[in-house]
């Protein structure tokens, strides 16, 4: 069997790395993404093949819709020669449209039904969706997929990026100091243009910290990376080139984040996580219900608590490890999901 996997974001890559390759042990596969730093950047540490198909659209509505119509077009070349059995992505809209159009079975996966656009755009056109069983199925269905399509596994994405080994060397740090990692909002999706950043009120207040501890900030896109470097200058350490994230969790002793994928890589990991929930999500939820992640949305609480947590010391890794070990692998449900089609 052929299958063409499209991979659009790191997280993409990290979950869908595993998969790959035990697929590829029996099946031919076309891994696809776009021309985009933190993906390609990523799949060279992690030893990915990509062949690149158009680019981010970045943050104006008309450029999204500008590069997603050229890399459309450009797919439908690539597909078209390869000519794969099945279609596997996070809801690529692009991925949708040429399986859709080219007759293809299209597999999808997701844990953002907030991801409005996106989801509209590819859900319709999906036979079967994935997703953590924390997520009713009800926050799909109303984006037209029937509910007897979507296919719940006892994971979150984390999980399987977690479980998944890493051999990249971690990032140099001090040792003798204790290490905070920041990671910013995502800035450029569909789902949170317009609204307002609130990273930078609380990178300046760590920045307040930064002779007593290692203060690193993982920004996603350069523009962000240029203005944080402008504004904070060598007070903090802005990362200029995309960084293996389990990696640096490794050495990591706080992590705040946006309650995205790292958020949820670091509470898996058992790091003492602190979430300021940029974009609410099921996820974020779960991780602060189970008590792995702690919510602080307001930057002085956010130091505050930050302060307390690192003064412990210590969090509960045998319970994030007890939750960890408790989930399965997406892997199994994927292949019930074949079978089906």
């Amino acid at each position: 069997m052929k299958i063409w996997f499209d991979i659009l974001t790191p997280k993409q890559l990290l979950f869908f790395g595993p998969m790959m390759q035990k697929l590829g042990k029996n099946h031919k596969i076309l891994c696809t993404s776009r021309n985009y730093s933190q993906v390609v950047d990523l799949a060279k540490i992690k030893h990915v093949n990509l062949l690149l198909a158009g680019k981010h659209g970045g943050l104006e509505r008309k450029e999204k819709l500008r590069a997603s119509t050229q890399r459309i077009d450009r797919l439908t070349d690539i597909v078209s020669k390869f000519l794969p059995d099945l279609v596997i992505s996070f809801c690529s809209p692009e991925a949708s449209r040429v399986a859709f159009g080219l007759g293809l079975k299209h597999i999808v996966f997701s844990d953002s039904p907030h991801a409005e656009a996106v989801m509209r755009l590819a859900l319709p056109f999906a036979q079967k969706l994935l997703i953590p069983w924390i997520i009713p199925k009800k926050e799909f269905v109303r984006y037209g997929i029937s509910k007897n399509n979507i296919i719940q596994y006892r994971a979150i994405d984390a999980a399987v990026i977690v479980k998944n080994k890493s051999d990249v060397k971690p990032v140099d740090v001090d040792r003798r100091k204790k290490t905070i990692v920041i990671r910013p909002e995502e800035s450029a999706a569909a789902y949170v243009l317009g609204k307002t950043s609130t990273s930078n009120s609380i990178i300046y207040e760590f920045s307040k910290e930064a002779k007593k501890y290692n203060v690193i900030v993982l920004a996603r896109y350069k523009p962000k990376i240029d203005s944080l470097r402008k504004e904070f200058g060598d007070k903090v350490r802005i990362m200029n080139k995309v960084v293996d994230g389990k990696s640096l969790l490794s050495i990591t002793d706080l992590f705040v984040g946006s309650g995205g994928t790292m958020t949820a890589e670091a509470a898996l990991m058992g790091v003492p996580t602190i979430s300021y929930n940029a974009v609410p999500n099921h996820v974020e939820k779960y991780l602060v219900k189970t008590g792995l992640a702690k919510r602080e949305t307001n930057p002085k609480s956010i130091i505050q608590a930050a302060r307390k947590m690192l003064e412990k010391g210590s969090t509960d890794k045998e319970k994030a490890k007890k939750i960890l070990n408790s989930m399965e692998d997406p892997y199994s449900k994927l292949m019930r999901a074949i079978k089906t089609l």
